[in-house]
């Protein structure tokens, strides 16, 4: 057996093992969407808060209320058009949706993610909301560094903008709403558009 032959089964092997162990059925179109979804959120909260609220969002009112309800719902929209996408790439590829490799990776992201969604309830109850949209990027960085060990790897590079832009935000609050429309929206467009074609298009 040829050198090359060895390297095509040690390279069947490595695509086998990370078959069983990690669940890469994710879709890039499902991260294009969620960026849309977060781009449109993001006009109607600006629209809302610029027009009625005088550019200031307070924690009582129905300003408040409906901006947690269009953030809601762009969570939702995500992950609707997520299980869709990624349900469909998997029976493609003729892989399980829900198996071992599957739980792993939504136990490790809905980790942080959760955590974080609670820390940031915390101190909204208490008033504290000028660091709320970098908490909203540090912590879901946080979960797709943590997920990525069972999914595609690719995914922790977006990680790492995320609570880069996190980071950046909570050292000025004021432009924490733009980093948020650029992590959330912007850079989930362009990792989706990148995921689509180095892995759905064949």
């Amino acid at each position: 057996m040829s050198e090359k032959d060895y390297l095509k089964d040690i390279s069947e092997i490595k695509n086998l093992m990370n078959k069983s162990s990690r669940f890469i059925s994710l879709s890039g179109l499902s991260g294009i969407l969620a960026g849309i979804y977060a781009l449109i959120g993001a006009a109607i909260t600006y629209y809302l808060v610029d027009t009625y609220s005088y550019g200031t969002l307070m924690l009582d009112g129905w300003i408040f209320r409906t901006v947690m309800l269009v953030l809601i719902s762009v969570a939702l929209f995500s992950i609707v058009s997520g299980v869709f996408l990624t349900t469909r790439k998997a029976k493609k590829n003729g892989e399980k949706i829900w198996d071992k490799s599957s739980r792993r990776l939504i136990y490790n992201f809905l980790i942080p993610l959760i955590s974080g969604g609670l820390y940031i309830l915390i101190i909204l109850s208490q008033g504290k909301y000028g660091q709320t949209g970098g908490l909203m990027l540090i912590f879901y960085g946080l979960a797709l560094i943590n997920a990525s060990k069972y999914s595609i790897g690719d995914i922790k590079y977006l990680g790492f903008i995320q609570i880069t832009l996190g980071l950046i935000a909570t050292l000025y609050p004021g432009y924490g709403f733009w980093l948020w429309v650029i992590g959330f929206g912007i850079m989930h467009i362009i990792y989706g558009t990148w995921m689509h074609f180095k892995y759905d298009v064949k």
